[in-house]
């Protein structure tokens, strides 16, 4: 049998039951990702594997160097076929890492290579395969996400974008061009790196000029920032995302984070206190989570990552090339007073936490009965796992801790969160995941044999929560 066959991973009849009736077919809301917008407005055409591959996939840079590969094979000049050379010798090495079921799903689907495991020995038959598909306009950016029944993406784009790409695409839908909605993700990381001059201020001058203010003080940062929710809303964003190291602790004031503001405007050499920091970043957030309440959107928090750990290569690369790691520190004090600080004066919107670090899985799980108001149901939702938890073992676990604590059946399930028009597997992943965990738990008696209630769930999770939840 091939390694990648249609019951891969599902290791009951229930469970086999249950995603081919229930989840292989339904359509795909992948409510948050990295996809750049202007490679779907432009329909962009990919020459050879490599491109849409591995370009931009920190994932498989880690293991490469890990594998004794040079940096010239993952971001550097070597050639393209060079660098999927490197890749192939690099993917046996991945066995027990999820970058091997990753990399066999997205050679079988979009391109129904499953007869052989990549390998140096197979790299030329696949390479040739892969690329005969990709000059086919069925293969374009667009032609994949149609051939993976995606029916909506957000993005993620910064409070100063144009949003120019969202507006074309936006228009091909109007026009039955193309049948996938891409929406923009508000993501005002920037506004909160008051202890990076060389982030803040750059953005800073990109959001007066787009907005046509002069930011003064706290308050005027506000209103430009309220300006760009207007325009995000008006083409179509309905959610936020925050990264985030750690909640900032504390509940500040407007006039002492105004104070902070105006120390760096009138000295921008100015060193800014670790107190002054967290000062600033909790009253921006907080303000920041009051907008995400008065536009009625969907708030979504990723914490517990350490940055950019490796210096000399951070100042070579840049960001988002595979130097990131999972942070600790204190948590649930500071996310409780941040949740309630909003709650008390009914502005905590819908909110979607995603922990990096496993040891908050418990404090996630109990800190979203917290903050249920029985408005919404699943209001507070356990984000699925994310960056280095979204594999088989972190994946089961957050959904088993969301069991235990909260009700799985009101999750709103899987997501990319990745840079790639092959990564539409991971939502395959993670239903054949939880089939085969609801097909287990049948077997041992912990739940009842009851195909139409479990499938029901199994459908409710992988599409139909995501569709009621975000309100597109």
């Amino acid at each position: 049998m091939n390694f990648i066959h249609p019951d891969f991973l599902l290791e009951t009849p229930l469970a086999k039951t249950l995603f081919h009736q229930y989840a292989e077919d339904l359509p795909i809301i992948d409510y948050h990702c990295h996809l750049p917008p202007q490679q779907v407005a432009e329909d962009t055409r990919f020459e050879n594997l490599t491109q849409i591959w591995l370009y931009g996939d920190h994932y498989k840079w880690r293991a490469m160097r890990s594998n004794g590969v040079a940096e010239r094979f993952c971001t550097g000049d070597a050639s393209d076929r060079e660098k999927y050379d490197a890749w192939a010798a690099t993917v046996p090495y991945t066995l027990r890492n999820p970058l091997y079921h990753w990399t066999h799903l997205e050679l079988n689907r979009p391109f129904g290579i499953n007869d052989r495991l990549l390998s140096p020995q197979t790299a030329d038959s696949i390479w040739d395969a892969c690329n005969e598909k990709l000059a086919q306009p069925e293969f374009s950016a667009r032609g994949i996400m149609e051939q993976m029944r995606v029916e909506s993406v957000c993005t993620t784009d910064d409070p100063v974008d144009s949003l120019e790409f969202h507006a074309a695409i936006a228009q091909a839908n109007a026009t039955g061009a193309f049948r996938t909605r891409v929406l923009p993700t508000f993501r005002p990381d920037k506004a909160m790196a008051i202890d990076c001059p060389t982030v803040f201020f750059p953005w800073l001058s990109a959001l007066e000029k787009v907005t046509g203010d002069t930011v003064r003080d706290f308050d005027g940062l506000l209103v430009a920032l309220e300006k760009r929710y207007a325009y995000f809303h008006a083409h179509g964003c309905r959610l936020s995302d925050h990264g985030l190291g750690l909640f900032p602790m504390g509940e500040v004031s407007r006039e002492s984070a105004d104070a902070v503001l105006k120390k760096v405007l009138a000295d921008r050499s100015a060193t800014v206190s670790v107190a002054e920091r967290d000062a600033f970043q909790w009253r921006v957030l907080f303000e920041l989570g009051r907008l995400n309440a008065k536009f009625g959107w969907t708030q979504q928090f990723h914490f517990g990552a350490m940055r950019n750990n490796n210096t000399r290569k951070y100042e070579q690369l840049g960001p988002d090339t595979g130097f990131d790691s999972i942070g600790d520190g204190d948590v649930a004090q500071a996310m409780s007073r941040y949740f309630d600080a909003l709650e008390k004066e009914g502005n905590l919107t819908r909110t979607i936490l995603y922990n990096l670090n496993p040891i908050y899985n418990h404090v996630v799980g109990t800190m979203l009965g917290n903050f249920q108001d029985g408005t919404t149901p699943g209001k507070i939702q356990f984000g699925s796992g994310w960056w280095f938890l979204d594999q088989k073992d972190g994946m089961e676990t957050q959904m088993n801790v969301l069991s235990n604590l909260g009700l799985l059946r009101r999750f709103v399930g899987m997501l990319t969160d990745s840079r790639s028009f092959l990564s539409y597997t991971r939502h395959e992943y993670f239903r054949r995941i939880l089939c085969n965990l609801l097909g287990n738990d049948v077997k041992k008696g912990l739940l009842p044999n009851d195909e139409k209630l479990l499938g029901e769930m199994v459908a409710d999770i992988s599409y139909h929560n995501a569709a009621r939840y975000f309100q597109f």
